[in-house]
């Protein structure tokens, strides 16, 4: 019985995951844009040696859940190559949930970190997630929270570089019970 349902959590996961990955076909831009508008996250892009932008990544589980996702990641302003998010995880979760995500890097030394080969994030990673209902910071350390009517209005969350990089969410839709970004691989290849 549970090598059933097993089987059908992995495959309602693989099902998700790829409905909402593919839902969005190329919305860099528009992705961006929203992120702009926060005025939490605003002043990275001015900032920033460079981030990884995903216009949307798809995450769901029923005890075994996963997340994907591509994006592109940005070297001083210009386009410097693609990557990939993936995470596979056990435990406790159920549901399915659609989040863009953006990581900003601090300085060249936390760009070359999260391309050189593959990166994963650890569990003192926190990520600011902006959603058109509440805004809170998900951390391992403990942190602030806002409320407002979506990321152009209200006090958000305020954040800063742990280990050189910044991470916010802004979630699109679904619900599930578990979000973190701990555990999360990113693979990286540099435009030609």
């Amino acid at each position: 019985m549970k090598s059933i349902q097993l089987k059908l959590s992995l495959i309602f996961t693989i099902l998700l995951l790829f409905i909402s990955s593919n839902a969005v076909a190329d919305n860099y831009n528009d992705t961006i844009d929203v992120f702009i508008k926060s005025d939490a996250v605003k002043p990275f892009f001015n900032e920033a040696y460079g981030y990884a932008v995903f216009p949307r990544v798809g995450k769901g589980g029923i005890v075994i859940g996963g997340a994907y996702g591509t994006g592109r990641v940005y070297k001083q302003g210009d386009i410097s190559g693609t990557t990939t998010l993936v995470k596979v995880s056990v435990g406790f979760q159920l549901g399915g949930q659609a989040f863009s995500e953006i990581i900003f890097f601090q300085d060249k030394r936390a760009y070359n970190e999260f391309t050189n080969g593959n990166f994963e994030f650890d569990g003192s990673l926190s990520a600011v997630v902006i959603t058109a209902a509440a805004q809170a910071q998900a951390s391992t350390q403990g942190s602030s929270a806002g409320v407002s009517l979506g990321p152009a209005t209200g006090t958000q969350a305020e954040t800063n570089y742990t280990k050189g990089m910044a991470v916010f969410i802004h979630t699109l839709g679904g619900l599930m019970y578990e979000i973190s970004i701990g555990g999360q691989k990113f693979s990286f290849t540099p435009t030609k």
